[in-house]
């Protein structure tokens, strides 16, 4: 069984009957995770936000669509 070395994080989830602390190693590398999955969040939102804009348009298209079918084939109908 390998040694891990002391500059690699260890995540634990006890203290073992110390005071629970990050170290700085630790620290650092949840800054490095909190920017690195901040900058994939940025890229996420505006690809949601566009899929939104997408719908919305989309929606509006479609009752307006609907509307013009049922006049149409109300004037048919009419017209018959």
């Amino acid at each position: 069984m390998s040694k891990l070395s002391s500059t690699t994080p260890s995540w634990g989830t006890s203290s073992f009957g110390h005071p629970a602390d990050c170290s700085p190693l630790q620290r650092s590398e949840l800054a490095d995770h909190m920017v690195h999955c901040s900058a994939h969040q940025g890229h996420l939102q505006g690809l949601e936000d566009r899929a939104k804009e997408l719908r919305s348009l989309l929606a509006g298209r479609v009752v307006t669509s609907v509307l013009l079918i049922t006049l149409m084939v109300g004037a048919s109908w009419l017209a018959l």
